[in-house]
C-alpha cells in the first residue's frame, strides 16, 4: 500500500512519458489516462489493482507494452544468479571471519578481523563496487566490468554485494560463539580433554547455529534489495535494473509487482529458515 501511494506522489505523469512526442495532444493524454484508470481516485485504483492481482492479472508495462510477468521472466535469472553468488560470499566471509575472531578472542587476529568487518559494514556496496571496478577491471584488467552474465562477470558484483552482508554475519557469529563458549557444558568438555576443534564442532557451533541461520536468512532480503544498486553500477540486466528504470519512467504496474515479489521472497525465505529449526536443534518441535 505504501509503495502504491509513494510511486504516485513522485512528480511527473506516466501518460506523458508513455506518449513521448505525442504528449502535446491533450485529448490523447486524457483518453489514455481514462483507459489506464489513472483518472480514478487512488483508493479505487488500489482496489482494482489488488482485485486483478488476486485473479492473476499483473498488468502491462506502460513503457514496454509487455505483460509485467513477462518482463520478470526475462530478468529474474540474472538477479537470481547475483543474489545466490552474493549469499555464498556473505556466508563464507562471515562464518570464516567470525569463527576465527571468536577462537582468537582479544588477540591481534581478533582485533584485525573485527576492524575489517567494521570497514566492510560501513562501506556502501556501490562505492565498494566502484573500487573493485577500478582495481580489477581498469588497472589489472583481470575481470570484465560491465554487462554479461557469465561466471567471470558475476565475481565483482557478488563481492560488492556480499562483503557488507558478510561483515554483519561475521560480527553476529563472533558474538554468538563467544556466548556459547562460556557455557558450562563447553567448560566440562574441555576439562575432559576434548580437542579445541572437537569442542568447537560438537559443542559450540551446534548450539550457536540457530541465531546464525536466522541472520543469514535476513541477509537474503538485504542482498535482494541490494541488487537494485549493484545492477546499475555494473550495467547488469536483472530485476533491480528493471525496477530502477520503471521508477524513473513511473511504470506503476512494474514497480508494484517487483516490490511485491521482493516482499514475498523475503517472507518466504524467513519462513523456510524458521521451519528448519527442528532439523538443526532436535529439542525444538512445532506442534
Amino acid at each position: 500500500m505504501l509503495v502504491f501511494l509513494i510511486i504516485r506522489l513522485i512528480p511527473g505523469d506516466p501518460v506523458v512519458m508513455m506518449l513521448g512526442s505525442n504528449a502535446a495532444d491533450t485529448s490523447l493524454i486524457n483518453r489514455v489516462r481514462v483507459e489506464l484508470g489513472l483518472n480514478l481516485p487512488i483508493y479505487q485504483q488500489y482496489i482494482i489493482w489488488a482485485g486483478n492481482l488476486l485473479h492473476g492479472q499483473f498488468g502491462v508495462s506502460y513503457i514496454n507494452d509487455l505483460p509485467v510477468l513477462t518482463l520478470l521472466r526475462l530478468n529474474y535469472p540474472s538477479t537470481l544468479q547475483l543474489t545466490l553468488s552474493a549469499l555464498v560470499v556473505s556466508v563464507t566471509v562471515g562464518v570464516t571471519l567470525g569463527t576465527i575472531a571468536a577462537v582468537k578472542q582479544d588477540t591481534f587476529w581478533d582485533v584485525g578481523l573485527r576492524t575489517i568487518a567494521l570497514v566492510g559494514l560501513a562501506m556502501p556496496s556501490f562505492w565498494l563496487g566502484l573500487l573493485l571496478i577500478s582495481l580489477f577491471g581498469v588497472t589489472l584488467k583481470w575481470l570484465p566490468v560491465f554487462g554479461g552474465t557469465g561466471w567471470r562477470a558475476v565475481i565483482l558484483p557478488a563481492l560488492s554485494l556480499g562483503i557488507g552482508g558478510g561483515s554483519v554475519i561475521a560480527r553476529f557469529v563472533r558474538s554468538n560463539l563467544l556466548e556459547t563458549i562460556r557455557l558450562q557444558h563447553v567448560t566440562v568438555a574441555r576439562s575432559k580433554g576434548v580437542s579445541a576443534f572437537g569442542v568447537l564442532r560438537k559443542h559450540v557451533i551446534r548450539n550457536a547455529i540457530l541465531p546464525i541461520v536466522t541472520v543469514i536468512g535476513l541477509q537474503v532480503g538485504g542482498l535482494l534489495s541490494g541488487t537494485v544498486v549493484i545492477e546499475e553500477v555494473f550495467s547488469r540486466p536483472g530485476i533491480g535494473a528493471l525496477l530502477v528504470n520503471s521508477i524513473q519512467n513511473k511504470d506503476y504496474p512494474t514497480v508494484q509487482l517487483v516490490i511485491l515479489i521482493f516482499t514475498v521472497v523475503f517472507a518466504g525465505v524467513n519462513l523456510v529458515v524458521d521451519l528448519t529449526y527442528p532439523l538443526l536443534d532436535p529439542r525444538i518441535r512445532y506442534s
